[in-house]
């Protein structure tokens, strides 16, 4: 239960985060209000670490495959394509859109057993719910 909660507090903070990106580059470059995203984030990560974790930053360093290490980089990205997405598409379109893309990307990974995640057989009610979950976008967008 507290992964589902958890889990629909990440979409909420999602959100409201791209929504606050998006009207944050109406006065500042995308790149700007980007970087300070991030920059902000580290801040907070920073706090966070020093409070509870204290952890050897070192042991980054020990992470298999180094490839693995680019989720801040491909952050930025998704930063970006948040802000680019509601601008063009409005809030609720762009994350509809999103949240398809991240289930059907996330279901190829399982299934395929991509990055060290253990693969999982082909289930039909995923697939089906994937197609609703698809329809409801097409039906959102022509209404």
């Amino acid at each position: 239960m507290l992964g589902f909660l958890i889990a629909l507090l990440s979409g909420a903070l999602m959100s409201i985060q791209g929504v606050f990106n998006t009207q944050v580059t109406k006065t500042s470059g995308i790149w700007v209000a980007n970087a300070f995203v991030q920059f902000t984030a580290l801040l907070v990560c920073l706090a966070g670490w020093l409070i509870t974790d204290r952890s050897s930053f070192a042991s980054l360093w020990k992470v298999e495959p180094k490839y693995m290490l680019l989720g801040g980089a491909i952050g930025a990205f998704i930063t970006y394509t948040v802000i680019k997405g509601m601008a063009l598409l409005g809030p609720a379109k762009a994350v509809m859109l999103i949240v398809i893309s991240q289930l059907i990307v996330a279901y190829v990974i399982e299934l395929l057993g991509l990055f060290g995640v253990e693969k999982q057989p082909v289930e039909m009610r995923k697939i089906i719910g994937m197609a609703v979950a698809i329809v409801g976008i097409v039906i959102f967008k022509w209404t």
